[in-house]
């Protein structure tokens, strides 16, 4: 083929033409993709700076994703947390309603006929007594006795089985005291004979009457006062051969024994420590009424068949406190729950509440972290919070009551302080979210700037290289028109 010679007009029109012609297909796919760098070829240095801040932005919203999790777990923990102390706030109620119950039960006796031979008692056994308690109801008859001389080894001095030697006792003295204070020493001369009836003639010109002979004694008080007898160190010894001293039991006249009234027995029982916790007693128009400070039956013991209170081996029963009995099961009922609501407290497979340990990533390199775990590791259920299903009788009394508000209370305390941390951990991650996005909006926005196209710059350029190839045309044109011209030749 042989060469083609276009003239110089229409040679230079015709790259312009070619020039406009890629400019226009530049701006074409500038308008089409929206970006003025879409490959290294546009611009190497804007494509891969741009790609790298693409890339941190990638990466930042992976963490992102975990930061989501994240906040999620901890909201889910804190919704276990809110319903956990409402829990405890109402087995505080229940406590303290508890605490404020006095629905005791009482029943009275009244007092029977009691059998002063020998010493009748009321038992009281079962409710909040730990062993029985065992009341005596009267005193005892008591037979008349005459005062004794005794050795300190309780040996009878009045009636020694021997003949005691008087005149042992020269130069000692005994001295015989009444209670009303009355008393008289007698001391015994160097004289063998007569010793005996000195000391009888001397006893009774002070009102003392002393019988019987050289082989014991005797001794009693007209007036039926009781009296002690001392001798000096040594004298008895010397007589009888016991090791030790001598003294006296009182002589006791005859008395018989004597109901309690009923309001002696209800001052003996409220006055005992180890009962007044456990029953309250009170005179109800004559009958003696006890009231059961427990939530266990209270037996009484001592009745006849009547229902009377004699020493008799009938019993009755008195019904616990079936209010607090009742408070005891719905404080376990509670309990109960709080150890569910912390198991349900879990998200996406984390449970903080139980013990574990959640770790978020803030940046892509790793080396910001944060570690969020309940305080000392420990999990949020009852046992940690020392508390423990009750019986019915630590509700008996007001300071076991107290003691478990106690320790409630410090549950309370525990709980809302782990509130309180995840809170601020959740702040955290929160702020770091906020962040993070804002980060990932500077990385994509400062990629952007370096590949983006200016769509208005872009349009108002297609329209100029429009322009440009229509002018270029009519110069083709008119270019082709001159070689044209020497077609008129022919």
């Amino acid at each position: 083929m042989s060469e083609i010679t276009l003239s110089a007009g229409v040679r230079q029109n015709l790259l312009s033409l070619q020039g406009t012609a890629d400019m226009m297909s530049q701006t074409q796919n500038r308008l089409a993709t929206g970006k003025k760098v879409n490959s290294a070829l546009d611009n190497p240095t804007n494509f891969f700076t741009s790609q790298s801040l693409q890339a941190r932005s990638n990466d930042l919203s992976s963490l992102l994703d975990s930061m989501s999790n994240g906040i999620k777990t901890i909201e889910a923990a804190d919704n276990g947390l809110t319903s956990i102390t409402k829990t405890l706030e109402t087995m505080q109620a229940t406590l303290r309603q508890a605490r404020q119950d006095a629905s005791f039960q009482t029943q009275s006796f009244a007092i029977g006929d009691i059998d002063t031979s020998s010493v009748q008692t009321l038992e009281l056994s079962g409710g909040a007594l730990g062993t029985t308690a065992v009341i005596d109801l009267n005193t005892e008859d008591v037979a008349a006795t005459p005062a004794t001389l005794e050795g300190d080894d309780g040996s009878d001095m009045t009636d020694n089985g021997g003949d005691p030697d008087l005149s042992a006792l020269e130069d000692e003295s005994i001295t015989i005291t009444a209670d009303n204070g009355e008393s008289f020493t007698y001391t015994f001369t160097d004289e063998a004979s007569g010793q005996l009836a000195n000391l009888i003639a001397a006893a009774d010109a002070e009102g003392f009457t002393v019988t019987g002979t050289e082989d014991g004694l005797d001794i009693s008080r007209a007036d039926g006062s009781n009296f002690t007898i001392t001798t000096s160190d040594g004298a008895v010894d010397t007589v009888i051969g016991h090791t030790s001293g001598a003294q006296s039991n009182d002589g006791v006249e005859a008395s018989d024994g004597a109901a309690k009234t009923v309001d002696a027995l209800v001052q003996e029982i409220n006055s005992d420590t180890n009962l007044n916790s456990a029953i309250r007693a009170s005179n109800d128009d004559g009958e003696l009424r006890i009231e059961n400070l427990s939530t266990q039956d209270l037996t009484v013991g001592g009745l006849n068949n009547e229902g009377q209170i004699t020493g008799g081996g009938e019993e009755a029963e008195i019904s616990g406190n079936q209010v607090r009995g009742n408070l005891a099961g719905q404080f376990n009922e509670l309990r109960d729950q709080l150890d569910k609501l912390a198991d349900d407290a879990s998200f996406n497979g984390i449970n903080l509440l139980q013990g574990d340990r959640l770790t978020l990533t803030f940046n892509e390199t790793g080396t910001s972290t944060i570690d969020i775990q309940t305080q000392d590791e420990n999990a949020i259920n009852s046992a940690n919070l020392s508390l423990f299903n009750i019986e019915a009788s630590e509700l008996d009394a007001n300071s076991s009551i107290d003691d478990l508000l106690g320790t409630v209370g410090q549950a309370l305390n525990s709980v809302r302080s782990q509130a309180s941390a995840f809170g601020s951990n959740l702040s955290i991650v929160e702020n770091r979210t906020d962040f993070t996005k804002s980060m990932m909006n500077t990385l994509q926005t400062g990629a952007d700037n370096l590949t983006l196209a200016d769509t208005n710059e872009e349009g108002a350029n297609m329209l100029a290289l429009q322009t440009r190839q229509q002018l270029s045309s009519v110069a083709l044109s008119m270019a082709s028109q001159a070689d044209q011209a020497v077609l008129r030749l022919f």
